[in-house]
């Protein structure tokens, strides 16, 4: 590995774009080369559920514009370009049906990837090489390999690469940040991240059969194990191990990584994962009841995940909106850290957080809160800036990578019945697990391969 690029010395970096104090140098074809008020041209890599969010979003900002749409489903493509023209008075964007073609584009500035979880790193890596920015949705990783892989394509290449967690750019989540820091919760000994969902992730079992028309298959497929079409398969991806990770890459990706930043934590000692698919018996592959320990120096990390429970819920707009707060207890997606000083619990896409300590009369006691927005908005203008004046953005591809590896050691220590893995800091890799060190990385499919010098 390229200098060992020791692990240390990269989060190192990492903590110090946090203090906005690294820069990454200009590349002539980068958008810091044109003035503040010039467009950066976008490309679109994949355009389904989450793409047209992401595209209405930076196309908010006026200095937006998106030159081209790609997808293998070109079936879809018609009516994305249209509304994309609308938003951006009339100027239609290309479309096409393999992404490689606005890698090609020397006018395209950056792309924003919302592919499906196992075309992620692919996707950045060779966009870093055409020399793009990259703006990846969560989990930015399918493997613990391709991590570290997006991480020297960023450096290499000099690209700004922002990570879609959004959690990094919220101003409540930066006052919590900064509650922490200045000792007020006391000594954090143990968190509790949550992810408790109503059933989801149903995935009948049908047939293999032939592809949609307009659909292909074989790209969507990709980098993994080649199959012939399914449904089902290709309807629940999220619960397939070939494309992801199950949910807690899924939606607890999130707040994996914003528990980890409030920690200021980033690799854990030890891993242990348990749990299995009690209320879905269907095609679905991956757990609806997890739960994991990840043990830190003084720190204890666990993890909580339920698909079956619809009492629980996610923290609505209704509540993002304004100045209130969820009802904590039944709230899927809440952080619970336990300080020697309180007690704070912290909504994730907004909700706030709460600092509660000892009860009086049988009564809660907030000692301190804030409320909270969903941080969409901010964290594309983080990286809209970024590619300007190229420091580091708040969810910069390293510590994308660093709370992906909290996914993929529980995935793996579940996978092995509940192995407990040692990890080692230099390596990233598991020590005691001949077996777990074989699942750090996948098996690529030609052409859709990483190459080991990025």
């Amino acid at each position: 590995m390229a200098e060992k690029i020791t692990r240390r010395k990269f989060h190192r970096t990492g903590a110090l774009a946090s203090a906005a104090s690294v820069t990454i140098l200009a590349n002539p074809r980068s958008a810091v080369a044109t003035p503040a008020g010039d467009k950066i041209v976008l490309g679109l890599i994949g355009c389904g559920g989450r793409g047209p969010h992401l595209a209405n979003g930076f196309l908010q900002h006026d200095d937006c514009e998106f030159a081209y749409l790609a997808d293998v489903n070109e079936a879809i493509l018609p009516a994305r370009k249209k509304a994309i023209a609308e938003l951006q008075d009339g100027r239609a964007p290309k479309t096409t049906g393999d992404f490689r073609r606005i890698l090609d584009d020397s006018s395209v500035d950056a792309v924003v990837v919302a592919t499906p979880d196992h075309w992620h790193a692919i996707a950045t890596v060779w966009a870093c090489q055409a020399g793009k920015d990259v703006y990846v949705e969560k989990p930015i990783t399918h493997s613990a390999w391709e991590g570290r892989k997006m991480v020297e394509a960023a450096r290499n290449h000099k690209r700004i690469v922002q990570c879609g967690f959004q959690n990094r750019s919220a101003p409540y989540n930066l006052a919590a940040k900064r509650y922490i820091e200045a000792g007020k919760l006391g000594a954090v000994h143990l968190c509790r991240i949550y992810n408790q969902k109503p059933p989801w992730g149903n995935c009948p079992v049908v047939d293999d059969s032939d592809p949609p028309a307009g659909l292909n298959w074989d790209m969507w497929n990709g980098p993994a194990p080649e199959h012939a079409y399914n449904k089902s398969m290709h309807r629940c991806w999220h619960h397939q191990w070939r494309y992801s990770g199950g949910d807690i890459a899924n939606d607890a990706s999130h707040q994996i990584d914003l528990a980890r930043w409030l920690l200021g934590v980033d690799y854990p000692n030890t891993v242990y994962s348990t749990g299995g698919r009690f209320g879905d018996k269907s095609a679905a592959q991956t757990p609806d009841t997890q739960v994991a320990l990840f043990d830190y120096d003084d720190l204890l990390v666990t993890f909580e995940l339920t698909l079956f429970a619809d009492y629980m819920l996610k923290t609505d707009s209704g509540v993002r909106d304004s100045d209130m707060f969820p009802y904590w207890m039944q709230n899927a997606t809440r952080i619970e850290l336990f300080g020697t000083k309180g007690l704070m619990v912290v909504g994730r896409h907004g909700g706030g957080w709460q600092v509660f300590t000892r009860p009086k009369s049988r009564q809660p006691v907030v000692k301190d809160q804030s409320f909270g927005r969903f941080p969409d908005p901010e964290h594309k203008k983080n990286f809209i800036s970024c590619m300007r004046d190229r420091q580091l953005p708040s969810a910069d591809v390293l510590e994308g990578h660093l709370s992906c590896l909290m996914i993929h050691y529980a995935n793996i220590s579940y996978r092995l019945g509940g192995e407990k893995l040692a990890i080692d800091p230099e390596t990233e890799s598991i020590t005691n697990s001949a077996t777990g060190r074989a699942l750090l990385k996948r098996s690529y499919r030609e052409p859709w391969v990483i190459p080991e010098q990025v």
